[in-house]
């Protein structure tokens, strides 16, 4: 595939190569990455098992590496790419980080953060979804299809 550079789905392809690592570590694989001036500044996968961390999330990491990278607590001016809908921890941490834009591919309807009825991101914080879709869901079904094969 061809993207436009400095694109969302340029982006997305991006947190998807850190999917694919989360995959190949065995952990749930969702992938992140933080964009400061069409620069990533931050890469991140889900790293819970790793870790024997429930906290580890793909954003939570990201978010540590971008404010560390950054210098700064809040990350104003920055976007951050993830191929799964951030559930309410990562949310309630993506608030308080406020960053400009959330741009995530696959939509999580049990534990997404879009199900609440209020809104628990920033009020400034502009969301898009459904970048790059299909290939963040297929990888999160192949992973869940392995994981429900072997518990049989």
């Amino acid at each position: 595939m061809t993207y436009l550079i400095f694109s969302d789905e340029y982006f997305m392809n991006e947190a998807l190569k850190q999917a694919n690592e989360a995959l190949h570590a065995n952990e749930i694989p969702v992938g992140a990455v933080i964009v400061n001036q069409n620069r990533i500044i931050a890469r991140a996968h889900n790293m819970t098992q790793q870790l024997n961390d429930v906290t580890a999330h793909a954003e939570m990491i990201a978010i540590t590496s971008a404010s560390n990278y950054l210098g700064a607590k809040y990350l104003k001016g920055c976007t951050l790419f993830v191929t799964l809908e951030p559930c309410l921890m990562c949310a309630a941490a993506l608030k308080w980080a406020q960053l400009d834009r959330i741009v995530y591919a696959a939509s999580d309807p049990k534990e997404g953060f879009s199900r609440l009825r209020e809104p628990i991101l920033h009020k400034k914080t502009e969301v898009i979804t459904g970048i790059l879709e299909n290939p963040a869901s297929s990888l999160l079904k192949q992973f869940f299809l392995k994981h429900r094969d072997q518990k049989h």
